[in-house]
């Protein structure tokens, strides 16, 4: 099996979590270069993998051909996970693996938007489908833009960033749009964490629904588990670590299933997942050793043999 460009997070501790063995079947929703379903694959389990990125399906190919029948790859985001499973006879499953957010393949290609390092077109379109950040940011009203700076970019100067860009309009390529934000918020050199960084965030995630996605992904995962399967997701930022915390908070019954958010309707369901346990980070070596790692956070539980929940988490 070929080296892969993108960098496993927590590789170990994620293959320790799924403990899959000969004649499991396990999901590697996010497929990217393949490296947790190589893991996977090298432990005798039979693996569905997804990727909504074409480039990343296509890349996978050889592996399919190389794991002499154990490897069906899927393109398809991952809230398509059970319909996916169940077309081919795939379900219920030992172990399903999720690794959230931008691939250090999309990152490292400057056409497609994803990094403001390199100048290239104002893509960020995962599956190069859809509405493209240009598409968004040329067209979208300033207090939108805004909004989404603020809920996705935690971005506490919005309305200034907002009203930077629809100045600046129309925005083609990424460094245009760095340079906007740079401008509005001001850059010193000395400073660790470029501006911009929390701009090109928030679009992402917009234009690429992540975090609607990661909410369907998870309770799909949960309605595809059998009863003692793993669950394994690996998230980048504080926005997805909450996201999946709260929802394994309260399928495990840690918390009412009522919140500022959504209230309380009816009685509780019987926990899907057993207790939370404590979220695992990278140590200082794999950060030495992929810097990209350091904002990782791993979180895992597993499956109970109780109904799944009838609603998502939002």
């Amino acid at each position: 099996m070929s080296a892969a460009p993108h960098i496993p997070v927590l590789l170990d501790e994620v293959v320790a979590a799924l403990d899959p063995r000969p004649g499991e079947r396990h999901v590697d929703a996010t497929f990217g270069a393949g490296g947790y379903t190589k893991a996977i694959l090298e432990r005798g389990a039979e693996v569905a993998a997804l990727d909504r990125d074409p480039r990343a399906v296509q890349g996978g190919l050889s592996l399919v051909a190389e794991s002499g029948g154990r490897l069906v790859l899927i393109e398809a985001p991952f809230s398509q996970m059970e319909a996916e499973l169940a077309r081919r006879g795939f379900a219920p499953v030992d172990g399903v693996t999720m690794d959230i957010g931008v691939s250090s393949m999309q990152i490292d290609d400057p056409d497609r938007g994803f990094s403001f390092q390199k100048d290239g077109d104002l893509d960020m379109r995962m599956s190069g489908e859809g509405m493209s950040a240009a598409d968004f940011l040329n067209t979208a009203d300033e207090a939108e833009i805004a909004d989404i700076l603020y809920h996705y970019g935690e971005e506490r100067q919005s309305r200034r960033v907002a009203r930077a860009i629809v100045s600046a309009r129309p925005l083609k390529r990424t460094s245009e749009l760095a340079n906007v934000v740079k401008k509005a918020l001001g850059h010193k050199p000395h400073e660790k964490k470029d501006p911009a960084t929390r701009t090109f965030q928030a679009i992402r995630i917009h234009v690429n629904r992540e975090l609607d996605e990661l909410a369907e992904g998870l309770a799909a995962a949960e309605r595809v588990l059998k009863p003692g399967g793993r669950l394994a997701v690996v998230t980048f930022h504080s926005l997805e670590d909450r996201l999946v915390k709260r929802f394994l908070r309260e399928r495990s019954g840690g918390e009412s299933a009522g919140s500022r958010h959504r209230p309380a309707a009816g009685p509780k369901a019987a926990p899907s997942f057993e207790s939370l346990a404590k979220a695992v980070r990278p140590g200082e070596a794999e950060i030495n050793r992929n810097p990209r790692a350091r904002s990782a956070t791993l979180r895992v539980a597993r499956r109970t043999a109780a109904a799944p929940w009838s609603e998502g988490v939002d």
